[in-house]
């Protein structure tokens, strides 16, 4: 039976886990297996300091790039909401003006 709990590794434990991907020669896997990590969580570790190195593939995201797309989405979510409120605001007052 499958749990719901997601382990956290600190960063500290990834760039060791990558650094051992890349000194030894050995594959993602191998070394998952190893630590007794997924190696599926590895992978996407590998992958993203790539980018962050700028060896990403194309289309890659650095961890930089990955937070302000972050920021910009919330950014606009919230001003979605805002432009909602202003846009009932005028329906609501172009109907008392009405009156």
């Amino acid at each position: 039976m499958g749990s719901n709990y997601t382990k956290r590794y600190t960063a500290e434990f990834k760039r060791d886990a990558i650094a051992l991907v890349d000194s030894t020669g050995r594959t993602v896997t191998e070394v998952a297996r190893e630590l007794g990590v997924s190696p599926e969580s590895l992978r996407n570790w590998y992958r993203q300091a790539k980018a962050d190195r700028g060896e990403g593939r194309p289309g890659d995201l650095s961890s930089a790039e990955r937070e302000e797309l972050r920021r910009l989405r919330k950014q606009n979510a919230e001003q979605a909401k805002t432009i909602e409120v202003l846009r009932k605001a005028a329906v609501f007052f172009a109907k008392e003006s009405d009156r």
